[in-house]
C-alpha cells in the first residue's frame, strides 16, 4: 500500500507535491498543476495550464454542473486521458479554494481508483479501531503521553479521554503496576522494532474487585523519513486464558505433590498445600474420625453427629488463625441440615456459598459460632465445600476460603477443587488402607514378638523394636530370649528380607523354628544349619507349586510367605553363667558388640556364615569367656546401615555410641541412648535391638562330682546330694533328689560306660545333671507290669518340673530341675 493509505484521505488538505491537484477557475480552465498529475497524466504545466478542464476527460466533456459536481463527500468516479491517450479511471474530489484575486476557483485533487479502494479500505480500518475493534489500542508519543484511545481501550480500563489524554500509563493508572508497559514503550521507542505478547496483571477502574490478566503488544509508528514519532499499544484481555492455564498448572501440581507418601497426614497437608495460595486464601482438611484408625468409612449418608477430626490446613498468614481446630482436633461442623457441609455430605456435591455481602448472613451460622465469629473476624466473603470420596465413600470434606483475595469464589473454581479433591481422596484412602494393613501387620508382628523377656539369673535383658517408616512398612526383625538348661539362656536377634504381612509371619516362621531347635539344646552352629535347612526347603516346596501351577496351565499361586525366608539373617548366642562362656554362630548377620565391664567395646566378629536359605556353606561356632557384669549387645542391621553411611560407618557409631559410658547406665537406659544416638527421627529401616548384662555363678551355687561306672557308687551319690542340699538349706528336696540321681546315675552306668559326672546347680531351681560318654538318647515310655525296666525315667519326668538330654562333642547330658520352694501341703 503507499504512503496514503492511512492518513485518512479526504480530511485532510491535498499535498501539491506528491498528490495529482490542480486548480480550476470559475471558466471552467485550468490554472494551477501539480507535479503529482503531472505524473498520473504524463502532461506538463506548460501544456495544462490554460486549457479547459473539460479536455482532460477521455470523453471530452464534463459532467453536467462542471465541477461542482464533484464536491460530494468522498468524491466521485471519472476517466481521464492519459497524455499517451490512455485511459485512467480516477475519483476525482473538488472543493472552493480563493486565493486572494477575488474570483471563484476549485481545487481538485485525482486519484486513482485502485489506490482510493486503498484509501477506502485504510479508512474503515481506522474507523474500526477507534470505535469497533474488541483489541484495545493506544497511541503515546516520543515522551510516553497518550495522544489516543479507542473505544475497546475505554471499556477496558474505565478510563475517559480526558483521564488519559496527555498522561503516561503510571499517571492515569496509579494503582497499576505499569513499570514493566513502560519499559516496552520506550524500548521500541528507541529501538524501532515491536515488542509482542507481553502477559501483564492488575486491577483497573472497569473491575477494581478482579484481578485481570492482559496480552501487551507494542509496536512504533514512523513518519515518511521512517523516524518513530509514537508508538501504538494494543491491549487483549486475556483474563479467562490465563485463569484457565493457572487451573491447569494447579492440577498438575496437585498430580505431581499429592500422595507422595502413604501418610494420612501428610497426604491431607499436600492438598490444603496445593490450594493455598493459588486457589484459595485458607483451606483445611477434615476427615471422619474412624479414617484416621485405617476404619472403613461409613458406607451410607454421613449423619449430623459423625465426628471430624482436623487433617491439615492452610493459610496464606503464618500459624493459620483463621482455623478453629489444630491438626487432630476435632471440629465440629455446623449440623444445621442447610450448612453447606450438610449439604455438601448429604449429597457428595461440592457447595459454592458467600457471606459478609451486602445480602444476610447464611442462617446456619447461628449454629456454629466459633465459625460465624472466625468469618467477621477475618473477612472470610467467600467458600467451597467440597466431600473427599473415594471409591463410593465419604472420607471426610475440605473446605477452601477466601478473604484476603477480593473476588469470590467461581463455578470455574468450584470445578477445580473438585477435581483436585478427587484426585488427593484415592491418595488418602490409599493411605488409609495402608494405616490398617500396616496397623494390622504390627499388631500381628508384636504379637509373634516376645511381650516380655522370660525371668531368668544368667542375664538382665532389655530390648526395643522399631518399625521402619513411611512406604516400607512393617519388617521381619526379631529378637528373643530362650531359657536353656543348665541354668544357660540363648539370646536371638534376625531379620527378614523385605516388609509388610509377608515378611512379618515369615518372621514368625523362622523364630518359631528356632525356639523349637532351641528346646533341643543344639549348640548355635548346628542350630542354624537346621534353620538353613529349614529354609531351603520350604523354598523348594513353594517352587514346586508354583511348577506344578506351570505344567497345568493355570495362573501361578500368590508367591507364598515361605520364599521371603530367602536371605534372612540371624544371630543365636548361648550364655553359661556357671562357666561364664558365650557360645555363638551367625547366618549373614552383624557382629554381636561386647561391652566389659571396664567399658572397652568390640566386636564380636568370628563366627561368620552366609544367610539362611543360601546353603553349601557351613556355619562357624566361637566362644569367648565373659568376665561377670559384661554387656552383650545383639541388633539388626537397621541400626548401623543407611543410605548416608555404610555398615562399617554405622559400626564405628555404635561403638562411640556404647563406649560414651554405657557400661554404668542401666540397661533400658542403654537401648535408649542407643537408639537415640544412631537413629534418625523416622528410620527407613526396621530396628531390632537386644542387651544383656551377663550374671555369672558363684562357685558356692554349684557343685560336681566324678563317679566311676561302678553300680556301688549310686548310695555314694546320693549321699553327696543329701550334704550338698543339707549345706544348700533345701532338706525338703534331699528325698526326691536323691530319687532322681538314682535314676539318672544307675542308667548311665547301665548304658553307657566310661565316667560319670553329677553336678548340682542352684540357680532359680535345683538343676541335677548327669553326664556320660553315650550318644544314646534316653526315652521315657509306659512299662507293663511285668518288665523290669523303664521306670525310672517315668519317676524322674513325675519328681521334675521339666527333664531333658542335650549333646556337648561326645558326650550326653541328661538334667532335671525342681522347683526350689516348698510344695504346699
Amino acid at each position: 500500500m503507499g504512503d496514503s493509505t492511512f492518513r485518512g484521505w479526504p480530511h485532510h488538505l491535498p499535498d501539491l507535491v506528491s498528490e495529482a491537484v490542480a486548480v480550476v477557475d470559475e471558466r471552467g480552465v485550468l490554472t494551477g498543476w501539480s507535479l503529482g498529475a503531472h505524473r498520473l497524466l504524463g502532461i506538463p504545466a506548460e501544456e495544462a495550464v490554460g486549457r479547459p478542464a473539460a479536455g482532460l476527460f477521455a470523453d471530452g466533456a464534463e459532467p453536467p454542473h462542471g465541477v461542482a459536481a464533484y464536491t460530494a463527500p468522498g468524491g466521485r468516479a471519472a476517466v481521464l486521458r492519459h497524455h499517451d491517450g490512455g485511459e485512467i479511471p480516477v475519483v476525482l474530489w473538488a472543493q472552493p479554494w480563493a486565493p486572494g484575486d477575488g474570483g471563484r476557483h476549485w481545487l481538485v485533487q485525482a486519484t486513482r481508483e485502485e489506490a482510493m479502494r486503498r484509501q477506502d479500505v485504510g479508512r474503515a480500518l481506522l474507523d474500526s479501531l477507534g470505535t469497533d475493534a474488541p483489541v484495545a489500542m493506544s497511541v503515546y508519543d516520543t515522551d510516553c503521553r497518550c495522544l489516543m484511545q479507542n473505544a475497546a481501550l475505554r471499556r477496558l480500563s474505565g478510563l475517559t479521554d480526558e483521564e488519559r489524554m496527555g498522561r503516561t500509563l503510571r499517571e492515569s493508572l496509579p494503582d497499576l503496576e505499569v513499570t514493566e508497559m513502560e519499559a516496552l514503550q520506550r524500548r521500541v521507542l528507541g529501538g524501532g522494532s515491536p515488542v509482542g505478547d507481553v502477559e501483564v496483571h492488575g486491577r483497573v477502574p472497569a473491575d477494581p474487585g478482579r484481578e485481570h490478566s492482559w496480552c501487551n503488544s507494542v509496536f512504533p509508528l514512523k513518519d515518511r523519513s521512517g523516524d518513530v514519532f509514537a508508538v501504538c499499544h494494543a491491549v487483549v484481555d486475556v483474563t479467562a486464558q490465563a485463569r484457565a492455564r493457572e487451573r491447569l498448572a494447579v492440577l498438575n501440581d496437585a498430580s505431581a505433590r499429592i500422595g507422595s507418601t502413604l501418610d494420612l497426614l501428610h497426604t491431607a497437608q499436600e492438598l490444603a498445600d496445593v490450594a493455598v495460595p493459588r486457589l484459595a486464601d485458607f483451606a483445611c482438611v477434615d476427615l471422619i474420625d474412624s479414617v484416621f484408625e485405617g476404619e472403613e468409612p461409613p458406607s451410607g449418608p454421613v449423619t449430623r453427629e459423625t465426628a471430624f477430626r482436623r487433617a491439615a490446613h492452610r493459610s496464606i498468614v503464618p500459624g493459620s488463625p483463621e482455623a478453629v481446630a489444630e491438626v487432630e482436633d476435632v471440629d465440629v461442623h455446623a449440623s444445621a441440615p442447610n450448612s453447606p457441609f450438610a449439604r455438601a455430605l448429604a449429597t457428595g456435591q461440592p457447595v459454592l456459598e458467600s457471606a459478609n455481602g451486602p445480602g444476610p448472613v447464611p442462617a446456619w451460622l447461628a449454629d456454629d459460632p466459633a465459625r460465624a465469629a472466625g468469618i467477621r473476624v477475618w473477612g472470610i466473603h467467600s467458600w467451597m465445600v467440597v466431600p473427599v470420596r473415594a471409591r463410593g465413600s465419604t472420607l471426610g470434606v475440605a473446605v477452601f476460603l477466601r478473604r484476603q483475595r477480593p473476588e469470590p469464589f467461581e463455578e470455574d473454581d468450584l470445578l477445580l477443587a473438585d477435581e483436585i479433591v478427587a484426585r488427593a481422596a484415592v491418595c488418602i484412602d490409599n493411605a488409609r488402607r495402608y494405616t490398617r494393613e500396616r496397623g494390622t501387620a504390627l499388631a500381628l508382628q508384636r504379637s509373634l514378638l516376645p511381650q516380655r523377656l522370660p525371668a531368668q539369673a544368667a542375664v538382665e535383658a532389655a530390648s526395643r523394636y522399631l518399625p521402619a517408616s513411611g512406604r516400607t512398612g512393617v519388617g521381619g526383625d526379631w529378637f528373643d530370649v530362650i531359657s536353656l538348661s543348665g541354668a544357660r539362656v540363648a539370646l536371638v536377634v534376625g531379620d527378614v528380607v523385605g516388609h509388610g504381612m509377608k515378611a512379618a509371619v515369615t518372621m514368625g516362621r523362622l523364630r518359631t523354628a528356632v525356639r523349637t531347635l532351641a528346646d533341643l539344646d543344639l549348640p548355635p552352629d548346628d542350630l542354624l544349619t537346621h534353620v538353613d535347612a529349614h529354609v531351603r526347603r520350604l523354598i523348594a516346596e513353594q517352587a514346586d507349586e508354583h511348577q506344578d501351577f506351570a505344567e497345568a496351565g493355570r495362573p501361578p499361586a500368590e508367591p507364598a510367605i515361605d520364599t521371603w525366608a530367602f536371605g534372612a539373617t540371624c544371630v543365636y548366642a548361648v550364655y553359661d553363667p556357671v562357666t561364664r562362656c558365650c557360645t555363638f554362630a551367625r547366618a549373614g548377620h552383624p557382629p554381636p558388640a561386647l561391652v566389659l565391664p571396664d567399658g572397652r567395646t568390640r566386636f564380636l566378629d568370628s563366627a561368620g556364615g552366609p544367610p539362611l536359605g543360601v546353603g553349601g556353606h557351613p556355619f562357624e561356632r566361637a566362644e569367648v569367656e565373659l568376665p561377670d557384669r559384661s554387656m552383650l549387645v545383639l541388633y539388626t542391621d537397621g541400626l548401623v546401615e543407611s543410605r548416608d553411611h555404610d555398615i562399617d560407618a554405622g559400626l564405628e557409631r555404635l561403638r562411640g555410641a556404647l563406649d560414651d559410658g554405657c557400661h554404668e547406665l542401666s540397661l533400658d537406659s542403654v537401648c535408649d541412648a542407643v537408639m537415640n544416638g544412631l537413629l534418625p527421627e523416622h528410620p527407613p529401616d526396621d530396628v531390632a535391638l537386644l542387651v544383656a548384662r551377663t550374671r555369672a555363678l558363684d562357685d558356692d551355687r554349684c557343685a560336681s562330682w566324678e563317679l566311676p561306672p561302678k553300680p556301688a557308687v549310686v548310695p555314694r551319690a546320693r549321699s553327696f546330694v543329701a550334704q550338698q542340699l543339707a549345706q544348700w538349706e533345701l532338706g525338703h528336696l534331699v528325698h526326691t533328689t536323691q530319687l532322681v540321681v538314682s535314676e539318672l546315675v544307675t542308667n548311665a552306668i547301665l548304658h553307657a560306660g566310661g565316667p560319670v559326672k553329677l553336678r548340682l546347680v542352684r540357680n532359680e531351681t535345683l538343676i541335677c545333671e548327669v553326664s556320660d560318654s553315650s550318644a544314646a538318647a534316653p526315652h521315657l515310655r509306659r512299662a507293663g507290669r511285668l518288665d523290669e525296666g523303664g521306670r525310672g525315667l517315668f519317676l524322674v519326668a513325675q519328681l521334675s518340673r521339666r527333664w531333658g538330654t542335650r549333646y556337648a562333642g561326645d558326650r550326653k547330658t541328661v538334667w532335671a530341675e525342681q522347683p526350689l520352694e516348698v510344695p504346699e501341703p
